[in-house]
Parts: C-alpha cells; sequence; structure tokens
C-alpha cells in the first residue's frame, strides 16, 4: 500500500486516451511545442560481406531545417567526411548510399565537419532566435524559438554519431544529445509500423523525391514525413535523450503549450529520463509494482506539481536509484 501511495503521489497514474487511427486524424495544425525542426539522416560506412562490424563511419552529414508553422526548409547543411578508420568504401556502400570514393576523399575528418555543422548552427540560431531547450530556464523567455532535432531511428545520433565520438575522443555538442525519433511517433501516432521511410511516405499520400539512402535526400524526405504529421495534428516530442535532464518535461512547461492539441493523442511521455543513461524509470517501476511507462497530464498545472516532485525524489532517493541501475 505505502509504495501505491507514493506513486499516486508522484503522479505515476496511468490515464486511458483515445490515439487517432487512420480515419480519425485531426486535419488542422496543433500548436507545437517546438518552432523548427532540424532533420538529421547520416549515411556510413557499410558491408555486406557476412562479417560484423562494429566501426562504422559517418561519411555524408545533412542536416535540414524545417519550419513547424509553414511546413517550409528554410536551410540545409550538407558536406561528405573522410572515414579514417575504413577510408576506402566497399563495393555494397558505394553501390548502396550513391557515394563516390572521390567524394569522401575530398571530404573533412569529422572533428572539422563537427566543428563547420556549430558554425551552422551557430548562424541559424543568430539569425532565427532558436535555442535547444535544456532545461526550465531556458522557457523563460517567451521570444525565442524552440527546436528540436529529428531522426528516422535512433541509430543515427544515439549509435552512431555517440560511439564514433567515443572511439575518436572527440566533443560532440551537447544539443545533439536529445531528439524526435519520427519512426516511433509514426507508430504511435498512426497505430501502425510504419514500412522504412519510403513506406511511411506512401502510406500518407507522399512520393519519396530523390535517391534513397542519400543523405541529404533522406532528411528532405523526412521533413515532409513530419510535416505531413503535424498538418494531420500529430504534437512532435522528445523521444529519447543521452542528458541526466528530463527535457520533454521541461519542454512542456512552456506557457503558450496548447493543451487541446494533445487531447486525441495517444501516450504523453512521462520523461524522456526513461531513455537515458540512468534508466530514472527503473526504481518507479519496481516501487509501483506496476509497468509505470505512460502518464496524461490534464492541464499544466498538474504537470508543473509533477515535475517539482519529481525533482524532489530524485534528490531524495538517489541511493535507491544507484541500486536500481545495478539491477
Amino acid at each position: 500500500m505505502a509504495t501505491k501511495k507514493l506513486a499516486r503521489q508522484l503522479g505515476l497514474i496511468r490515464r486511458k486516451s483515445v490515439a487517432p487511427t487512420n480515419g480519425n486524424v485531426g486535419r488542422s495544425k496543433s500548436k507545437q511545442l517546438f518552432d523548427y525542426l532540424i532533420v538529421i539522416d547520416f549515411e556510413s560506412t557499410c558491408w555486406n560481406d557476412g562479417k560484423r562490424h562494429q566501426s562504422q563511419e559517418i561519411i555524408e552529414f545533412p542536416a535540414v531545417l524545417l519550419s513547424t508553422s509553414t511546413g517550409e526548409i528554410e536551410s540545409e547543411f550538407h558536406t561528405y567526411v573522410q572515414p579514417q578508420e575504413h577510408p576506402i568504401l566497399s563495393e555494397f556502400c558505394m553501390e548502396l548510399t550513391g557515394i563516390k570514393q572521390a567524394q569522401v576523399d575530398e571530404g573533412v575528418p569529422l572533428r572539422i565537419c563537427l566543428s563547420q555543422f556549430c558554425k551552422w548552427i551557430q548562424k541559424i540560431q543568430q539569425q532565427k532566435k532558436i535555442i535547444f531547450a535544456t532545461g526550465i530556464s531556458d522557457l523563460s523567455n517567451s521570444e525565442v524559438k524552440l527546436c528540436a532535432f529529428v531522426t528516422w531511428s535512433d541509430w543515427d545520433l544515439g549509435v552512431c554519431l555517440e560511439y564514433e565520438c567515443k572511439r575518436k575522443q572527440l566533443l560532440k555538442p551537447v544539443f545533439l544529445n536529445s531528439w524526435i525519433d519520427l519512426r516511433v511517433t509514426y507508430k504511435i501516432f498512426y497505430r501502425r509500423k510504419p514500412k522504412g521511410l519510403s513506406g511511411a511516405l506512401q502510406e500518407v499520400g507522399i512520393e519519396f523525391l530523390g535517391r534513397e539512402h542519400s543523405g541529404l535526400d533522406d532528411s528532405r524526405n523526412t521533413a515532409l514525413l513530419a510535416w505531413k504529421m503535424i498538418r494531420d495534428g500529430c504534437l512532435m516530442k522528445i523521444t529519447r535523450s543521452l542528458n541526466k535532464v528530463w527535457l520533454s518535461l521541461a519542454c512542456l512547461q512552456r506557457k503558450n503549450y496548447n493543451d487541446s492539441a494533445h487531447d486525441t493523442q495517444h501516450h504523453e511521455l512521462l520523461t524522456t529520463a526513461k531513455y537515458s543513461r540512468n534508466h530514472l524509470l527503473r526504481p518507479l517501476h519496481l516501487m509501483s509494482q506496476a509497468s509505470v511507462t505512460w502518464v496524461e497530464f490534464q492541464d499544466l498545472h498538474e504537470r508543473t506539481k509533477f515535475l517539482q516532485k519529481f525533482v524532489w525524489w530524485t534528490k531524495e532517493v538517489t541511493p535507491i536509484i544507484q541500486f536500481g541501475n545495478r539491477i
């Protein structure tokens, strides 16, 4: 009873909501948490020789800036990257991606690529007053415009870039630690599993433009899909974070958040800590004796109250969290 009472006090109560089906999707745009989305889709070294290769390297680094209010791609970044560990591309890789050996030979090392990318980010931040929210304090100024990264699956930022930076001892920009997995968002919103990016586009009536497995073309088409989902009423939210902060809850404190836009959507993420390296939800799961994965908030006050309780709880029960991580 004590654990249930604590879970109830923390607001960990599962509530059911009606998810949109294919034939019952809102046709008007919902008020978005993010004013801009930056879509990324890396291409990396790959082989088809039956062997397991642990060290894939990025060879194409594209990014497109999508406005969630107009659907326009307002800026793009693109460069080819020199692989250092496996400098010679396999025939399979060149055929799959369309990237030629000469293009990567003329490219830049990942370290320089990240530096160039950060300069591009700084430029659009200055031009469009964009910020990447990392906490409650970032949201106090209503004049700024929030931005989030979008990928098709967690592989690009959660696996490929993360491990390559670790292997090469490169400092990865902290703003690349949180993102929206559009594949997961698509599956939850439309209640069907997408058959790849091209298949997802076809299912919503969009033709893939360009060449599949071209990083830039994949990024542009992912942006098209994101815009279509926004027009259908999907609220874009952070689904994965490598940070120790719970970014999605911070974003939900934004003053101009429109609660009604979420009424028809299924599954409000409890917190991105669920996906963090600390796995903060694991001890919560053990304490409540239930699968506490999703929670539905009724209003902004309830969200704020929950955040305050959760912050207190994580500070007071740190030893339990550390124990839970070892289970």
